[in-house]
């Protein structure tokens, strides 16, 4: 996850702990969200995403409005001028990434490494467990 992460281009929130980026992420992927609906996306407790969507609203990067059709609830969306003014993203290869955390300058090697995470992530995935047979009892 690490090496992902230092292969992303520069946002300017990376001092910003993890766990509100990941409210940050949500936001972006769906705009216009309650604080509620916030929190069972990202599984944080509510006063955690009510705090980071409070320090992310002052930072400038969120927007938030009352729910015209509850005035109870809190929607929160990105702040237009914060996606106007961003540039446009030069992306690492993780590949490169990769192979400099492995120490090699092989491309065999990377693409060996790389088709290894691939089939951990393949066996790794939610649907995957369901096909696996349980291990045999003692």
């Amino acid at each position: 996850m690490k090496l992902g992460e230092g292969a992303l281009p520069s946002s300017g929130f990376q001092q910003v702990p993890a766990s509100v980026r990941s409210v940050l992420v949500d936001v972006y992927e769906h705009p216009g969200s309650s604080v509620s609906e916030i929190t069972t996306r990202t599984g944080f407790p509510q006063s955690h995403v009510s705090a980071s969507v409070t320090r992310l609203r002052e930072s400038g990067a969120l927007i938030t409005s009352t729910d015209p059709a509850d005035r109870r609830r809190t929607l929160v969306s990105p702040n237009p001028e914060v996606l106007r003014g961003l540039p446009s993203p030069s992306w690492e290869p993780v590949d490169a990434m990769l192979a400099r955390a492995i120490g090699t300058g092989d491309p065999g090697q990377a693409a060996e490494a790389v088709a290894a995470l691939e089939l951990l992530a393949r066996l790794l995935t939610p649907d995957a467990s369901a096909r696996r047979p349980s291990p045999a009892g003692p």
